[in-house]
């Protein structure tokens, strides 16, 4: 059986969610943070997400996973893995297989909870031999107390280290960075920069799964805060920022109207096409990468691309 420990009492996430939404709905233009799509229905959601044709990531990165996984265990020999927004664990699975013959311990850390126990007990039972050590943290505010171990492998797969601003990425990467040992390592998904129009079609696709999973947030807020948000008056959007190459997703509201968010006394007014931003997905390049990687004390190591050269895998180590 899995070990489970939590970092997050329910008191937690109410409280970091209220804080999150008043400062969103607050802001101009108004914002609210990817996180909160993953509450158990969003979480559901992302994984068929994952299985949409217009979404390529998933695919790609198993992909390479499948094809290098043998030589990560080369390279790393870890004995402890350590992974970041586990979710349903199932890329993972590719890793636990090839690092049979070294691998100890397994933590996967998410913020849902139930999403995590489920996966957990799953991955156990499949791997009798492995302690499981499931933590649910938000691991941006608990990195530096999630589980040590020997000869670490960290894992922040899914191309979710785009999901971050660029002080951010490099302040998160350098908090990581002060956990690690010379004989860690972290492997990291990130998607590359490619055509617009795919890019785009990847956040909007033709069954309306991403815009379901993007007005989720609304019904997130409408049961935790007592909010009357009116969810089919706002509209999905994804769009390609050129300048800073990242997809934004966004909700826009189709007409004038006015929220109340009751567990903040919260009076919110939206203009008629006024947009709200729910999530950034920077794409990269190597060198913007490699730079990210240096600005946070972390060398890179490898840099593998599927065939088509859509998503890479990297191997990244300390800066010795």
């Amino acid at each position: 059986m899995p070990i489970i420990k939590s970092f997050l009492t329910p008191d937690d996430l109410g409280k970091s969610l209220r804080q999150d939404v008043a400062d969103g709905l607050t802001a101009f233009p108004k914002t609210l943070p990817p996180k909160w799509f993953y509450d158990e229905r969003g979480s559901e959601l992302f994984e068929e997400i994952t299985r949409l044709e217009e979404y390529y990531p998933t695919r790609r990165e198993r992909a390479i996973l499948t094809e290098r996984a043998a030589e990560i265990a080369s390279l790393t020999g870890a004995r402890t893995l350590l992974e970041l927004g586990a979710g349903s664990g199932e890329k993972t699975r590719v890793l636990l297989d090839a690092l049979a013959e070294t691998l100890e311990t397994y933590v996967p850390v998410d913020v849902s909870g139930d999403f995590l126990a489920s996966a957990a007990d799953q991955i156990a039972a499949d791997h009798p031999d492995i302690r499981v050590q499931a933590v649910v943290a938000d691991y941006e505010r608990h990195l530096d107390q999630l589980p040590g171990g020997p000869r670490r492998l960290v894992a922040f797969l899914g191309g979710t280290i785009g999901n971050m601003e660029p002080a951010d990425r490099v302040s998160f990467l350098g908090g990581l960075r002060a956990t690690m040992g010379e004989d860690d390592a972290l492997l990291i998904g990130a998607d590359l920069v490619k055509a617009p129009q795919r890019l785009v079609r990847a956040y909007d696709d033709e069954r309306g799964i991403t815009a379901e999973f993007n007005r989720n947030v609304l019904h997130v807020i409408n049961r935790e805060l007592g909010a009357d948000f009116v969810v089919p008056r706002f509209e999905h959007v994804a769009v390609w920022d050129s300048a800073e190459e990242r997809i934004e997703m966004r909700l826009r509201s189709t007409q004038a109207q006015t929220v109340r968010v009751g567990a903040l006394d919260l009076v919110v007014e939206f203009a008629a096409g006024e947009e709200m931003r729910t999530e950034i997905s920077a794409k990269f390049r190597r060198e913007r990468f490699a730079s990210s990687m240096a600005a946070a004390g972390l060398r890179l190591d490898q840099w593998w691309t599927d065939k088509d050269r859509d998503f890479v895998l990297s191997l990244v180590r300390p800066a010795l």
